[in-house]
């Protein structure tokens, strides 16, 4: 952190500790009402869709040019969804691309580009400030850092609109995890365990007034087992608490929180599929033994593993391992008044940290026969783990498909992706021509670091579910090892051991003013965000020989060779000295307008137009955008992607029933860094500079008649390639986006019971941007039930993706076409998962 930002954190925070410790004495606290029990809450329908995320002020959403939603505390728990991914396809608008775990799914919004994965445009906040600064970071999103338990209060999302001016790198809307803080008395504790899938957890949570305007707020969860899909072992464990006590006085509160995360879970990024048909309607099939659905490449026969680090060291690490990731965090919320001034400061540290070791299988899955043919002639295989380790393997009927799979086992290890954001602003309601202008001015600045390295290592494996994967190795005809204990190589396909440490520091002061008189409200926003990046990469560019199965010998091992072809070439490592410098600096300016008129009580017209930028952050290194010698950033362009748009609609709100349409138009203009295949399948991370046109038409609506109520939505979206770096993309789809997303979810609620569905779907989308290959729209239905035999007591009953439908999210072929070896690999949402828990209030 530059010596400029710690006295500008340094300087708000004083700020607003002095201004509260002025205030404080003449404060005096609130007079309280009786507190609603965690009982009483638990059977409170709360109506209020009043969103304080992305904007300057919390209003009726029937005054303000937004779309904005919230997800109560109670409908979070009904759902029940296996992670948070899962639940975030309820918010409309949001596409998410989950399967994934906790961690490295996929986000966007109203059809923006999906082209890196993560979550590029929207941003991910906890508490009202950001999980990470960037949303896209390679092998880390910030859904691996954040958890959706019973300690929440809602889930507030924002899309398009003042977003871009209220948050730095979230032009396309921020979606906040927000907690309970302790205005509700008593807590609970729920109980839950998988019926058909292993997975047992527990929550609690607590909150209680104290008396003097103190209050506080104490919960977590712990979880263990299989997880969702089979592994053959223990695959997730870990969990978090979090804790905040809260101060009210006269005008305002001061809060401090703190979290504290320890959690593994498994990282599945793709599984091979057979994929047969046309272009046009393709038929997906699980494989014998394997089904991609519910099995992951994963195995209680592959854990230790020998690697070679990015500097050339032997390790050993347990593919097993999946994700770890720690996170402990501390911060303070102060809300107060000087007179007609109305202040707010934010303030966060988080140390986070990590691991993953990730199974992927798209380097190459073919016929066992075909891979012996190609690189050991002659040769032979047999069993290296597993029941059957040293029994011969008949390459024709290996995996019961006579498959294999030349699977990476990267390993990323993240030092640190510590993130310290402050959020200072001020405001004020003037009376002005017969109506009330409200100016807020703010200061947002944050540091992001980013301290990984990668390596990773390739495996020969046959494709079986259940957990039940082993590893092969390989002889050639004279039976000496060529790849030895199923080691194909001691580095990844692209040779990309690299070591990346970076801090990322963003400045950005921002206003807004609003005029309501009337009927009608006009107002606007900008915000000027400047940033800074300085550091170190460095990449592998040497080779050495090692011994690292310690067998005293490199020869005829050709995983140590570092080559397939009989070439001793060694392994690759980053020598000392290689590394290169980052320093570079870029800016970009946000604005947002809207007018609002509400023509009722009960309906609204609006009307809004934004530019929000995104900056480029690591999808830029090891790329011609940054000077090797120097540093420095050699495209402008590249610094950040902007995001135009025009949106308009009506909300009306009535009697229980309540309609939001909007509708809108996007440009974007970006660099991105997709994973191009090749005719073989290997995905290779290629930066490229691409325009967009998005546009469609987002409805919302719930009906609550007694104890019947139903909310759902709809979200129409077209669009295309404007520009690309191949001419041949320009006016294509961009790859898997959906005409139609929609949500739908109906229930009947008594006192002694609770029934509903949740139904979640898609159409039919591209798998690649050459628009050939059409992967099949899909529907999940998920039922959930609760029974209250007598009070403090709820019995629950769930199930998500009850038909076990196959819901296909991402499809590598190789081309981007139906492959002619009839084998793919893709990425799909869970199978079903049922659970069952119990939860006591007290």
């Amino acid at each position: 952190m530059t010596i400029f930002n710690r006295t500008l954190f340094k300087s708000t925070v004083s700020l607003a500790v002095m201004a509260v410790a002025a205030y404080a004495p003449a404060a005096f606290a609130q007079d309280e009402a009786k507190p609603t029990t965690a009982w009483q809450a638990s059977r409170t329908n709360d109506d209020d869709a009043t969103v304080k995320t992305g904007v300057a002020k919390a209003r009726d959403p029937l005054d303000s040019a937004t779309s904005t939603s919230v997800l109560k505390d109670n409908e979070v728990v009904k759902l029940s969804a296996p992670s948070l991914a899962d639940l975030l396809r309820n918010v409309p608008g949001i596409r998410v691309e989950g399967g994934a775990g906790e961690g490295l799914n996929a986000y966007t919004v109203r059809g923006l580009p999906l082209v890196n994965g993560g979550a590029k445009y929207v941003q991910i906040q906890e508490d009202g400030l950001p999980v990470l600064e960037f949303g896209d970071l390679t092998n880390m999103g910030p859904d691996a850092f954040v958890r959706a338990d019973i300690n929440l209060a809602s889930v507030e999302s924002i899309r398009g609109g003042s977003a871009s001016t209220f948050a730095s790198n979230a032009p396309g809307g921020v979606i906040n995890l927000i907690s309970k803080t302790g205005e509700v008395e008593g807590g609970s504790v729920r109980l839950s365990m998988g019926i058909d899938y292993d997975s047992n957890r527990i929550d609690f949570d607590y909150g209680h007034r104290l008396g003097d305007g103190w209050r506080f707020h104490v919960g977590g969860f712990y979880r263990r087992g299989e997880g969702p899909r089979e592994t053959g072992y223990t695959a997730t464990r870990g969990g978090q608490i979090k804790l905040n006590a809260t101060k009210e006085f006269d005008g305002g509160y001061i809060r401090f929180y703190g979290k504290v995360l320890d959690d593994k879970f498994p990282g599945y990024v793709a599984s091979p599929m057979a994929v047969t048909g046309t272009n046009d309607k393709p038929i997906f099939r699980a494989l014998p033994q394997f089904n991609a659905v519910d099995d992951s490449m994963m195995s209680r026969y592959i854990s230790d593993l020998n690697q070679v680090d990015s500097a050339g060291n032997v390790v050993r690490n347990n593919a097993q391992d999946g994700y770890r990731v720690k996170a402990k965090t501390i911060g303070t919320d102060v809300v107060f008044k000087l007179g007609e001034w109305n202040f707010s400061e934010r303030f966060r540290y988080s140390n986070n940290s990590g691991q993953a070791d990730i199974l992927d299988p798209q380097i190459q899955v073919a016929g066992a026969g075909v891979i012996l043919g190609y690189f050991v002639p002659g040769g032979s295989m047999s069993f290296a783990s597993g029941s059957n380790k040293g029994a011969a393997v008949n390459p024709a009927t290996v995996s019961g498909n006579g498959l294999v799979s030349l699977t990476t086992i990267g390993h990323t290890k993240i030092n640190s992706l510590d993130n310290v954001t402050n959020d200072f602003r001020v405001s004020r309601v003037w009376e002005v021509g017969g109506g009330d202008l409200t100016t807020t001015a703010g200061l947002y600045n944050s540091q992001q670091s980013l301290d990984r390295e990668y390596y990773g290592s390739v495996i020969i494996q046959d494709i079986v579910g259940g957990g039940n994967s082993s590893l092969i190795a390989v002889k050639d005809a004279a039976g000496r090892d060529v790849f030895a204990g199923g080691m194909f190589a001691y580095d990844d396909a692209l040779n990309q051991k690299r070591r990346v440490n970076l801090d990322y520091n963003v400045l950005a002061p921002y206003g807004s003013f609003n005029f309501h008189t009337g009927k009608l409200s006009v107002g606007g926003s900008i915000r000027y965000d400047r940033g800074s990046v300085s550091g170190t990469i460095a990449q592998a560019g040497a080779r050495k020989l090692i011994d690292v199965n310690g067998n005293g010998t490199t020869v005829g091992d050709r995983a140590e060779q570092g080559a397939s072809t009989g070439q001793v070439l060694g392994v690759p490592y980053i020598a000392p000295s290689s590394s290169q410098p980052v320093d570079y600096d870029y800016d970009y300016v946000s604005y947002s307008m809207g007018v609002n008129y509400r023509v009722s009580n009960s309906f609204s017209l609006f009307a809004r137009h934004s530019l929000g930028g995104r900056a480029g952050a690591d999808a830029l290194l090891f790329s011609p955008a940054i000077s090797a010698t120097s540093g420095a950033l050699l495209n402008e362009d590249a610094s950040h992607d902007s995001v135009r748009q025009t949106e308009a609609g009506f909300k009306y709100r009535d009697n229980g029933v309540s309609l939001n349409l909007t509708g809108f138009y996007a440009t974007t203009k970006g660099t991105y860094l997709p994973t191009i295949a090749d005719s073989l399948g290997i995905k290779t991370p290629t930066l490229v500079s691409r325009s967009y046109r998005t546009y469609g038409a987002e409805l919302e609506g719930a009906v609550r008649r007694g104890p019947f109520s139903v909310a759902g939505s709809l979200t129409v979206t077209g669009g295309e390639i404007k520009a690309a770096e191949q001419a041949a993309l320009v006016g294509k789809e961009p790859r898997r986006q959906p005409t139609f997303l929609y949500t739908l979810t109906p229930q009947f609620d008594v006192d002694q019971f609770t029934i509903g569905a949740n139904v979640l779907g898609q159409t039919s989308s591209y798998a690649d941007d050459v628009n050939l290959l059409k992967m099949p729209g899909f529907t999940t239905v998920g039922v959930f039930a609760r029974f209250r035999p007598v009070e403090r007591i709820e019995l629950g009953l769930n199930a998500s993706n009850l038909f076990n439908t196959r819901a296909i999210t991402e499809v590598n072929t190789g081309g981007g076409a139906v492959p002619t070896s009839g084998v793919g690999t893709v990425r799909t949402l869970y199978g079903r998962l049922i659970s069952a828990s119990a939860q006591f209030f007290f």
